[in-house]
């Protein structure tokens, strides 16, 4: 299996209101009426993100994400 690295998203809400952010890269995030919308919109937040960073002369932060899971538990 191959492993293929990323930058982690969260993405959060309900039914026509989500948002996005990315843990790796502070400042980076993106709103969308759908889960496609936000997910589109951000790998856009995240492109433009990084032209800025080599703009700047920042360093990239490596993307280090190789999985993510949702673990329902109880609220109760």
């Amino acid at each position: 299996m191959e492993i293929v690295t990323g930058y982690a998203v969260v993405i959060e809400g309900e039914e026509g209101s989500y948002s996005a952010w990315s843990p790796e890269l502070p400042g980076c995030v993106a709103t969308g009426r759908s889960l496609d919308e936000v997910e589109q919109r951000m790998r856009e937040a995240i492109e433009f993100h990084l032209e800025g960073l080599r703009l700047d002369g920042a360093a990239i932060p490596r993307p280090s994400a190789v999985a993510t899971v949702v673990i329902p538990v109880s609220a109760a």
